[in-house]
């Protein structure tokens, strides 16, 4: 009996070995991959341990809302990393399921975008846009064919911005020239994981099973055990959903508002009838009678409907930047005493006048009306966006003015500043004056309206004569 038992012993420690040995070649142990791809995955974590960490390392050092939006890039970049690992061990699902599990990536990638977004007035504006204009190479799992490119494509949408950073931070913080290398090199580096491991499109396993609806399906080893049955009681309503879970209370209220639309025209069967002495516009007594009631009972209180009070305004230094916000009918500000790494950003001021003295880094003109600027010298760039009807007057020097989504602009150079670089992106009415003589200016309008044309190798694109 103990030999027999001995030898049942070892009978089931070898089919546990074996089971344990056909596990490992499905590629479903240990989060290892078939085909080789296991490979591929390990690949993209020497991506999150190299430059992906530096990058993390850098924002954090910076901090503000750049280590925010880090973090929410560290996030996606993970998510992106069990999508990887799920299509080595699963075979490609249908469209329609495919585009369930892209959707998680999709949602990190909108959350990064609408944070640049929301922190317009932020000092650190470029290095959000570097961000938020670069992360849609996450997309590149749904592109087919080569989608090495695409990820060049958005890295190079990324440098216009970095190279503003690099403008502004080059020669005072080494912090932000860092940060900006540890970031483009991590869509360096994407490049070169899709040309070694995804070359023509995302690779699929062609042997496991069909892809989940969903990546938070693989995420754990085994899934979590049923609930006990239910007690018995009367069947419920068949639908097509039963895989999802469903609140009492909120779930009948949806299916009760449902069954009430779609009764199409039947759902007026349900109203009663109102005589015409019920009816406020034909019985002036009942108008009055609510006209009291309305006057002399306090409305409740209603967060929807809460009145926006206006912002308080501001001008003030906040370590190397001058803020200067929310100004109506104010025309006697000035910015003196600033030094060459300090930089001014003027948010949503209305008929305003503003004047910086001295020598500063950079000047932003962000969401501002009637507008008048005044500066001496600007060794970087000065910058209107999102603005109407805005005047400035440049009496020193300014490499470049960046006139951007600007309904009218006046700009009054100075005979120092007759060099700079004038851009000007989505914008109209923008006039560039001259100096003549002392006291005289000559107006001339910035062309709006282009003709592109193909000459044989090339598309020209010159100002058309009604565009001056």
């Amino acid at each position: 009996m103990e030999d027999l038992i001995q030898r049942l012993e070892q009978a089931v420690t070898r089919l546990e070995h074996v089971s344990t040995s056909m596990q490992d070649s499905n590629g479903m142990t240990n989060g290892t991959c078939v085909n080789g791809l296991d490979q591929a995955v390990s690949h993209f974590d020497v991506l999150l341990r190299g430059p992906v960490s530096d990058y993390l390392k850098y924002s954090k050092a910076i901090g503000r809302e750049v280590e925010k939006h880090a973090e929410m890039v560290k996030t996606a970049l993970q998510t992106q990393r069990t999508f990887l690992k799920m299509a080595a061990t699963h075979q490609e699902p249908a469209k329609t399921e495919l585009q369930d599990l892209l959707k998680p990536i999709s949602d990190h990638i909108q959350e990064i975008q609408n944070f640049r977004e929301q922190n317009r007035g932020s000092c650190l504006f470029n290095h959000l846009s570097a961000v938020s204009e670069s992360i849609p190479a996450l997309g590149w799992v749904a592109v087919s064919q080569k989608p090495g490119p695409y990820v060049k494509e958005m890295n190079d949408a990324a440098i216009f911005y970095t190279n503003r950073v690099l403008k502004d931070y080059k020669e005072i913080d080494k912090r932000h020239v860092d940060w900006v290398h540890s970031y483009l090199l991590i869509w360096t580096e994407m490049q070169s994981f899709i040309k070694q491991h995804h070359t023509t499109g995302l690779v699929w396993s062609k042997t496991g099973p069909i892809a989940p609806t969903s990546i938070l399906d693989i995420t754990s080893p085994c899934p979590p055990p049923p609930p006990p049955p239910p007690p018995p009681g009367p069947p419920p309503v068949l639908s097509d959903d039963d895989g999802k879970p469903q609140g009492d209370g909120a779930a009948a209220q949806h299916s009760e508002l449902f069954a009430q639309l779609n009764q199409g025209v039947g759902i007026t069967k349900g109203l009663k009838h109102v005589k015409d002495e019920q009816k406020t516009h034909k019985n002036p007594n009942l108008k009055a009678q609510a006209s009291s009631t309305t006057s002399n009972t306090p409305s409740p209180a209603n967060p929807s409907t809460a009145t926006i009070h206006k912002r308080s305004p501001l001008l003030e230094l906040e370590g190397k930047k001058w803020r200067v916000e929310h100004f109506e009918q104010k025309h006697d500000l000035v910015i003196e005493d600033t030094e060459l790494k300090q930089v001014v950003y003027v948010f949503s001021c209305n008929n305003t006048t503003l004047q910086v003295k001295g020598k500063i880094n950079s000047i932003i003109v962000d969401n501002c009306k009637k507008l008048g600027l005044v500066f001496e010298n600007a060794v970087g760039i000065v910058e209107i966006i999102n603005s109407n009807a805005v005047q400035l007057q440049v009496l020193g020097t300014v490499p470049t003015i960046s006139i951007n989504k600007t309904e009218g602009c006046q700009v009054y150079l100075s005979k120092e500043a007759l060099n700079c670089d004038i851009v000007s992106a989505k914008s109209s009415e923008m006039n560039i004056l001259i100096p003549e003589g002392e006291d005289d200016y000559r107006e001339f309008p910035v062309p709006e309206q282009f003709k592109t044309v193909w000459d044989g190798s090339k598309l020209v694109t010159e100002p058309t004569e009604i565009a001056g």
